[in-house]
């Protein structure tokens, strides 16, 4: 799939044409759905319990469930980088009650997966980006680098005979990790696990070098020397992590990488309910019981319009396809 063929379409598809907003007005009929929801309103995480989506999808849907009054369910679809997730939300009807958790496994998928059975760009329409977090790149401690510079050399000084681990193919810590490699002109083996626990565990023993990774469940095991941590990926140090440098103060402004996590519904959903969506999720973002709890997770609450995040979600389907391709990755 080359990026020149990428539709960009996805950003365009969410606003309510002025002509149909005059049309209900002349009406007498609310601008709103009234019909929203029309039953249980599932978030639809293509991840499995306890990874950033799905918790964050967690958070937003108790608030709206409290704020809003709607029956929100959470529901985990792990699986086929993202695709089984996707899938299931197009087979349900377009009219807002199924909404797909995506993060930057499914703006990688199309091109992981060139024969996916769907075009992001055009079967989902954007509801709003909710959140922004960073990754942090530990070593074990074994590993002679205590900078991110020390271990590039090192890096270098060995191609392909280190390994860097992942919990699979398309997830983030795969992704930056290719990233990693392709601008600081390194080669490391890639190592994916098919459970996270494996993943951590490996790279505490030992048995891989380092690894890109969400800052929550790797904090105690920097405070307490158990991975030694050299950047996160933000461009601002985080409070979880005081002492750990920016990747930008490591000398690496280009490795900034954002992890975000962001909602669409299916293409067709009623422009009034994309935007009732947006609308109650915003809303929620500016709580502070809302904000404390994604900051437990050292996430950033994001909020905006759905063309912003349309537009986000193109230009990361670029960013990442390039990547993808770069480093000739397919996944079966």
């Amino acid at each position: 799939m080359e990026t020149s063929m990428m539709p960009r379409v996805f950003s365009q598809r969410t606003a309510l044409p002025i002509a149909a907003v005059a049309l209900l007005i002349a009406s007498g009929l609310p601008i709103s759905a009234q019909s929203f929801p029309s039953g249980t309103i599932r978030f639809v995480a293509p991840n499995s319990a306890s990874t950033p989506p799905d918790i964050v999808s967690r958070i937003i849907s108790k608030e709206l469930a409290e704020s809003e009054g709607w029956r929100v369910i959470v529901e985990n679809r792990p699986g086929g980088v993202t695709t089984i997730a996707a899938t299931d939300v197009l087979n349900q009807p377009a009219d807002g009650n199924s909404i797909y958790a995506m993060s930057v496994p499914s703006v990688a998928a199309p091109s992981l997966l060139p024969k996916i059975a769907f075009d992001l760009d055009k079967d989902f329409d954007p509801v709003i980006k909710a959140t922004v977090s960073y990754n942090v790149l530990v070593v074990n401690p074994s590993v002679p680098a205590t900078t991110v510079a020390e271990l590039v050399a090192l890096l270098k000084s060995q191609p392909d005979k280190l390994t860097f681990s992942s919990g699979g193919f398309g997830t983030p810590a795969h992704l930056i990790g290719e990233q990693f490699k392709q601008q600081t002109g390194t080669r490391a083996q890639h190592v994916p696990y098919a459970q996270f626990s494996q993943a951590i565990g490996d790279l505490l023993n030992g048995t891989n070098a380092f690894q890109f990774i969400t800052i929550l469940p790797v904090v105690d095991l920097i405070k307490s020397g158990k991975l030694r941590a050299l950047a996160v990926t933000g461009p601002k140090r985080v409070p979880a992590l005081p002492d750990v440098p920016t990747i930008v103060e490591a000398g690496y402004p280009s490795l900034v990488v954002e992890d975000w996590t962001g909602f669409a519904v299916k293409h067709g959903t009623p422009k009034e309910t994309v935007a009732q969506l947006n609308a109650a999720i915003n809303k929620a973002l500016h709580k502070p019981s809302v904000r404390e709890a994604l900051g437990k997770i050292g996430a950033e609450p994001a909020g905006g319009t759905p063309e912003q995040f349309g537009r986000m979600v193109d230009d990361q389907i670029t960013h990442w396809h390039q990547v993808v391709s770069d480093a000739g990755i397919k996944v079966q």
